[in-house]
């Protein structure tokens, strides 16, 4: 239980944020009901977006609560649903780039510590990589640049080079900080010679280039392993319906992605005997039947171990619906940006809150990622595409100073406390106002996080204790709580 109260206890000076929350539906509930067994509260953290509290480790007479319970919480161990990988943030060209080249050593391992390690850190245990570049790139390139953007089925130029400079090095520096962190690898796009408008930018994937894409992937992971970097879960293209006009990207129907799944993607990985998990879509929660149309060929489902989305449309309801119609298929969410159109605390915390730490993985998602792990103060460096998104962290490249984000803030209330293989648990409150999720950690601990969402304080009575008690929950607020198991 080291982790679960030292630990914590001695990160509890940072400050954390998180945004409002989003009660998904549930359509399965897993295991019977386990013995009861005495349970006591060892901790309270909490944070407000005035900036009094971040993440602050909090006593019950600082904020005390009235009796007079306005929300209940029912929380249920037996009832079970998925089992976490947990959370994280995208090491981009652009977070690897400013993390080597502007920070000293000392201070750059002093970050990734604090963000990965799960014993005096955030305790982040899931990241994404771009296969070639993307928007967040100093320059636009793939891993296969022919000269003359001449076909090349063999490969013979392919090579992991560019992302030596200072991807590889920030992931090996991540794992060994945290050796569990989960690995989800995606391309922006294929090598232009395999396109029809010869470039990174725009166009489609030439059929004739299916199975050299296909081998391709399965380069990449081969040598992302060889580099001490396994890959645990691959899509075939970000954002598969937008074509962007000023960096890498495509369009890839579902058809043709089902065709690649079945045909060529699907065997090549079961041929090489990588463990990498195909992830289908990856794109946002508007078009849930782009998965269903994919999910719908028994032979490309076969090879698909879940589906990925994203938040830039539509609502986080979709997870939930699309998990109803395949609920032998994970549910991952792998893309969100902050940025200054909401830059704002109350706005920004309480959307992230509800949408992504409450309402992803109350709607099934195993694992959640935001977009860059770190930009500068000048939201970069990038090369086309968003100009004014916010890392995780930003870290100054006059100075060196970091600032803890909104983001940063609310991945912590999740990843500070509860650990991979945690099963989310039944968790229901009696208000709409008060969004709350639940976790059973493997020790046996409860966790819970409270968002209240609206413009009153509340107070919260917990059914989870032997002893139940009155948790208040200060407007646009959030709280995380942590029962152990005594004996």
């Amino acid at each position: 239980m080291f982790r679960a109260v030292a630990g914590r206890l001695l990160f509890a000076s940072v400050a954390l944020v998180i945004l409002s929350g989003c009660q998904g539906t549930t359509t399965q509930s897993a295991s019977p009901a386990q013995p009861s067994s005495s349970k006591r509260l060892v901790g309270l953290w909490m944070t407000t977006p005035d900036g009094k509290h971040r993440l602050d480790l909090i006593s019950p007479d600082e904020i005390p609560a009235t009796g007079d319970y306005q929300v209940h919480v029912s929380i249920d161990t037996g009832v079970r649903y998925q089992k976490m990988i947990g959370m994280g943030a995208a090491i981009t060209d652009a977070s690897a780039d400013l993390l080597q080249h502007t920070l000293p050593a000392t201070e750059r391992s002093d970050l990734i510590r604090e963000l990965f390690d799960p014993d005096a850190g955030l305790g982040l245990s899931f990241t994404r990589v771009v296969i070639g570049a993307s928007d967040f790139s100093t320059r636009h390139y793939s891993l296969d640049d022919s000269p003359g953007n001449e076909p090349d089925p063999n490969l013979s130029h392919f090579s992991i080079g560019p992302l030596k400079e200072t991807v590889i090095p920030t992931l090996q520096a991540a794992r060994q900080a945290n050796p569990s962190l989960v690995v989800m690898a995606s391309p922006w796009s294929p090598p232009a010679w395999m396109k029809t408008s010869k470039s990174l930018i725009t166009g489609r994937l030439l059929r004739s280039a299916y199975q050299p894409f296909a081998d391709y992937l399965v380069k990449t992971v081969r040598e992302f392993g060889e580099n001490g970097i396994p890959v645990d879960y691959i899509s075939l293209q970000n954002e598969p319906d937008f074509e962007p006009a000023d960096y890498p990207g495509m369009r890839l129907p579902a058809r043709e992605r089902a065709e690649l799944i079945s045909d060529f993607v699907g065997p090549a990985f079961a041929a090489s005997g990588l463990d990498v998990q195909i992830l289908e879509w990856d794109h946002n929660w508007d078009q849930p039947q782009q998965p269903l149309d994919v999910l719908s060929d028994a032979e490309a489902a076969a090879f698909v171990s879940g589906v990925a989305w994203h938040c830039y449309a539509g609502d986080v309801a979709a997870q939930d619906m699309v998990r109803r119609r395949h609920p032998d298929k994970d549910v991952f969410f792998t893309e969100c940006s902050g940025g200054e159109w909401s830059s704002e605390w109350p706005d920004a915390w309480s959307w992230t809150m509800e949408n992504l730490i409450i309402g992803a993985t109350q709607n099934w998602a195993r694992g959640v990622l935001l977009w860059n792990i770190a930009l500068d103060e000048d939201y970069g460096p990038h090369l086309g595409g968003c100009g004014n998104c916010r890392g995780v962290v930003t870290v100054s490249r006059e100075t060196g100073k970091v600032t803890r984000n909104q983001e940063y803030y609310a991945l912590a209330h999740y990843s500070r406390f509860v650990d991979p293989g945690a099963y989310r648990i039944e968790a229901i409150s009696s208000s709409a106002t008060v969004k709350v999720v639940a976790f059973q950690n493997p020790n046996g601990e409860i966790v819970l996080i409270a968002f209240n969402s609206g413009d009153g304080s509340v107070d919260l009575k917990v059914d989870v204790s032997d002893t139940p008690g009155s948790i208040k929950v200060l407007s646009r607020s959030a709280i995380t709580a942590v029962w152990a198991i005594a004996g």
